[in-house]
């Protein structure tokens, strides 16, 4: 999967919304002085305000106060393209430039007789004439009756146009981070669905549906009208937004880049966010900042483990991280985050698309050589030693015992039909396995003379397994084993499955079972059984294979 391009576009936009966020501004804000009260000589621009309050009025709900804010024009407006002025409040509100009214949002003092009227985001032309070079006074009769404690004011004056067109364009950006950034939830959602222990890709294709929630929470009051006593809402809903991404890009990174103790860390981490998420819980840009500080720092100590222990891609994450902070400090905060969430997921899809690689090159690498290692088995069935070993012992039978010769042939004929029905396939019922073996016992039962008996042990016969591997355990069984006092060798097949994983156990008893070989390397019945594991179960899967006091013992366990 070639995710370069995705990659290179949304970078590209990245570098388009940074730069489109610098605009040189056109006026000067001085600190704002605020009145309890209800007088409209207040909006007068030479009205003597030395004695009103430099600190935010403390409100019971619905009273009116007063604003009075000096403002420098540092540049006149050309011809036809007028100033105009968005105020940023909590309330109902009227707006006076230099004593005039010039915009209404909502009816201010009179909101809890009247029905809510008004939105968060309202845009005033100033008069031209009104807008000459110099000093000029901004006050705002403002009432706050559902949430009185949040209140506070910040402007923003520029060009009509301007200021129209700009957070349009903003928005028009974010939202094509947001849809790709869906498309990319939805297709990793399904990959993982496809192989539903690849934990990492559910939690990118989380963080990405929460990325895309949290644009479109952002700046949804762009284009649909919110008054502002449902602008809480949406703020408790950005707040959970950004814990849920706060906690689980450094999850993502834990698993990327394992460090000692890391449950425990996370533990922790989790309850720092809690804290941090709860403790001045109201304060929204306060506890956005903590968790998004939170969530860098903790990801930034893992990465920087990562570079220390030279993981593959941790240089690059590190470096992404640290762009994203940087982008923060450039631009506001409200476009900050999104920026800077947006460059950790990419690095996250970086990271992502890194291991889907290794997993595309591990399976072709063991479908290579599980191929290769098929043909040496089907080799090692047919190889002149093993006919030739196998029709002299019939020749023998056919002289001595002339019935039984017939059966050895039956069960000869049968193995070898049974192996070229399962040769080429990747899985097959266990029931079938077990036949396979069955005949194979029956075979070295005239070849060697032995008493070999099967067992078996809660066996799922409607469950599947690469084909082979139990009757090359078998094979290792049998020609690493010398049979007991009583001339047989018993081998056993268990099964036990739990919402964990699957298990085989395979027995042997015989006497010095392959004790002789407990510190070799793996033969080629032990690759193929190895190589075939990872063909069907990638690396979900645990094989032992050890000497006990009966004989031998082989477990395979698949995973869940």
């Amino acid at each position: 999967m070639n995710l370069r391009p995705v990659s290179n576009f949304l970078f590209l936009c990245l570098i388009l919304l940074v730069t489109s966020c610098s605009q040189k501004p056109v006026f000067k804000e001085y600190n704002t002085v605020a009145k309890i009260g209800d007088q409209k000589e207040w909006a007068a621009k030479n009205w003597n305000d030395s004695n009103w309050s430099k600190s935010k009025p403390r409100l019971i709900g619905g009273e009116v106060y007063w604003s009075r804010t000096p403002i420098d024009i540092l540049k006149a407006p050309e011809p036809l393209h007028p100033y105009a002025i968005r105020p940023y409040i909590y309330g109902e509100y009227e707006v006076y430039w230099d004593g005039v009214l010039i915009g209404k949002n909502g009816n201010p003092g009179q909101e809890e007789t009247l029905n809510p009227e008004g939105e968060m985001l309202a845009t005033f032309i100033i008069p031209p004439d009104l807008t000459e070079k110099g000093q000029h006074m901004l006050a705002i009769r403002t009432s706050v009756y559902h949430f009185p404690d949040h209140v506070g004011m910040k402007v923003d004056i520029a060009n009509y146009d301007d200021l129209l067109t700009k957070r349009l364009i903003e928005t028009s950006y974010m939202h094509i981070f947001a849809g790709a950034f869906l498309i990319a939830s939805i297709y990793f959602l399904f990959l993982f669905l496809g192989n539903k222990k690849e934990y990492r890709m559910l939690i990118f294709s989380i963080c990405c549906f929460l990325f895309f929630i949290l644009n479109l929470a952002e700046f949804i009051t762009t284009y649909t009208p919110i008054h502002y006593m449902h602008h809480r809402i949406r703020l408790e809903i950005i707040g959970a937004l950004m814990f849920g991404i706060s906690f689980l890009i450094p999850l993502y990174f834990s698993l990327q880049f394992p460090y000692p103790k890391r449950k425990i860390i996370l533990i922790l981490y989790a309850v720092i966010l809690l804290f941090t998420f709860f403790v001045k819980h109201d304060f929204f840009n306060f506890t956005y900042r903590n968790m998004a500080l939170s969530m860098w720092v903790f990801s930034l100590g893992i990465v920087i483990f990562g570079v220390y222990r030279k993981i593959k891609g941790a240089g690059l994450i590190l470096l992404t991280l640290l762009l994203s902070m940087l982008v923060t400090f450039v631009t506001r905060f409200s476009i900050g985050i999104i920026v800077s969430f947006s460059i950790i997921l990419l690095g996250m899809f970086y990271l992502l698309s890194l291991r889907i690689k290794e997993q595309r090159l591990a399976y072709e690498t063991s479908l290579v050589q599980s191929t290769r290692l098929r043909l040496e088995l089907l080799k090692k069935n047919i190889q002149p030693h093993f006919l030739m070993n196998t029709l002299t012992s019939l020749i023998d039978w056919i002289e001595e015992a002339p019935k039984k010769g017939v059966l050895f042939i039956e069960a000869l004929a049968k193995e070898f039909d049974i192996f070229n029905q399962i040769e080429n396939k990747t899985m097959i019922p266990v029931a079938q396995e077990i036949e396979l073996c069955r005949r194979h016992l029956e075979i070295m039962k005239y070849r060697k003379e032995i008493n070999y008996f099967w067992q078996e042990e809660n066996i799922d016969m409607e469950q599947k397994i690469p084909p082979g591997i139990l009757h090359t355990l078998l094979e290792n069984g049998i020609t690493h084993s010398l049979p007991l006092e009583d001339n047989s060798i018993k081998f056993k097949l268990a099964y036990e499955a739990n919402n964990d994983y699957k298990c085989y156990t395979f027995l042997t008893f015989a006497t010095c079972a392959r004790q002789e070989i407990t510190s070799r390397e793996d033969g080629t019945g032990l690759k193929y059984i190895k190589a075939r594991l990872t063909e069907s179960y990638h690396e979900y899967w645990d094989f032992t294979s050890k000497p006990v006091h009966h004989g031998w013992k082989n477990t395979i366990k698949i995973y869940a």
